[in-house]
């Protein structure tokens, strides 16, 4: 059996596996071992190992996902997802489904600190329901309209998904995190336009809120101040170049450990609880990482990415119709998988297919496009059944909601997405004006 018949085989196993719910990091390392012997023989193994791990997880640039992991923490225990609803809803409650619009943009607000979708899901799911409850919002959209709000997370910087992307590619994290800015404010955008047609379809689904007075709209935004500054000085300190995203990060965990201690009343106990939180997200974190490499060594054993590269290169398909069934794959795959790992299986055969293509861009600027288009499908991956996991986060705090409303619920919500990714592959400006921009010295 040649290399890249076994290649073949390992990927086709790791996907049953994972169509079972085997853990991915678990599936990826069993694959990848079993491939890697098969090849390359167990001597070869065991000296790779003795290297690899140090080498991974001492990536310098990997220091940044734990630090903005407790940022997101630190961020939930001071209370900041209460403020950003209550800001947005002053503001736009008063209208017809303004109070899921103001959902949406308090996921945006909160995943601008957190980085990750099912945190800001859970999150403001907790703070948003009961009020959409009280104004009779049909159960369709209220959670429809969180679980898509919570996918803004994984988009809107800072993003882990994003920063593992950076480390497969060998990109710069600060570039990618400008990049995917414009995108994610399209993204708030145009769920609020999803929900705006929605209301205007069925005025009962979101029936408008009550009027504040202009004293509580501008008391609700001061009470937000410690979001926007974070969010200055983090993102604004990156985009500029004064900070390393690491040192970012560290600056902003700080930052938001000060809030949560004065504005949130965090005591001993709620530390305690943060470091164990982040502690345990890391851990899973860097065991898929550890779980992707040894199956990245394996599929480059087998010849596989070169392969299917070489193959894609010479079949005179249109560069934009290979993408184009490279998203319909993803979408497949968001079926049976979360976002990391679909980033995490795909990313390694996807890129090097990708950088043979001529979108017309330099290789860098490729590399920031292409990882915008897959971490906006890889967000649709997570309100599509029939797993969608923000959809399944949102529900268990909806249990009176049938599963199938939700779903019904993300429909304009994925509608919204397809026209975005259109928009972006037409217009690549879109995510690489502000990385254009921001380079200029």
């Amino acid at each position: 059996m040649t290399g890249l018949e076994i290649g073949i085989i390992g990927f086709v196993v790791l996907l049953l596996l994972l169509a079972v719910r085997i853990p991915i990091g678990i599936a990826m390392l069993t694959v990848g071992i079993v491939g890697y012997v098969s090849i390359a023989g167990t001597p070869a193994l065991f000296s790779y190992l003795k290297t690899e791990p140090y080498w991974r997880f001492s990536a310098f640039d990997l220091s940044v996902v734990p630090l903005f992991i407790l940022m997101g923490q630190f961020a939930a225990k001071a209370g900041l997802s209460q403020a950003l609803f209550r800001a947005a809803n002053v503001w736009l409650g008063h209208h017809r489904g303004g109070i899921a619009m103001a959902a949406v943009g308090g996921c945006a607000g909160f995943g601008a600190i957190t980085g990750s979708s099912l945190a800001t899901a859970a999150t403001m799911g907790q703070v948003a329901l009961p009020e959409l409850r009280r104004y009779n919002y049909s159960g369709s959209l209220a959670t429809g309209a969180l679980a898509a709000g919570g996918t803004l997370g994984i988009l809107i910087p800072p993003s882990v998904v994003l920063i593992i992307y950076a480390v497969m590619v060998e990109a710069n994290v600060a570039p990618l995190f400008q990049a995917a800015f414009l995108p994610g404010i399209l993204a708030a955008l145009g769920y609020m336009l999803a929900i705006a047609i929605t209301v205007r379809i069925n005025p009962k689904a979101g029936p408008a809120g009550e009027r504040q007075p202009y004293v509580e709209r501008w008391k609700a935004l001061y009470e937000i101040w410690p979001v926007i500054v974070i969010f200055i000085l983090v993102m604004g300190g990156i985009y500029a170049g004064f900070f390393t995203p690491t040192e970012g990060a560290g600056v902003g965990s700080v930052g938001t450990f000060l809030i949560a201690v004065t504005k949130g009343g965090m005591r001993l106990q709620g530390f305690i609880d943060a470091i164990l939180g982040t502690a345990e997200t890391t851990a899973m974190i860097f065991l898929i990482l550890l779980g992707a490499a040894i199956f990245n060594a394996f599929l480059g054993f087998s010849q596989l990415p070169i392969t299917a590269a070489d193959y894609f290169q010479n079949s005179n398909l249109s560069p934009h119709v290979i993408l184009l069934g490279m998203i319909i794959l993803y979408i497949l795959l968001g079926f049976v998988m979360d976002s990391l790992s679909m980033i995490l299986l795909t990313v390694p055969i996807f890129w090097p297919i990708v950088a043979g293509l001529d979108f017309g861009m330099d290789p860098e600027e490729q590399k920031l496009w292409f990882g915008i288009i897959s971490l906006i499908v890889v967000e649709v991956g997570l309100i599509t059944p029939p797993v969608g996991l923000n959809v399944f986060v949102i529900n268990s705090l909806a249990r009176d909601i049938p599963m199938i409303e939700t779903f019904k619920g993300v429909i304009p919500f994925l509608v919204s997405d397809a026209v975005r990714v259109a928009l972006i592959i037409a217009a690549p400006i879109i995510t690489l004006i502000l990385p254009r921009l921001l380079a200029v010295e």
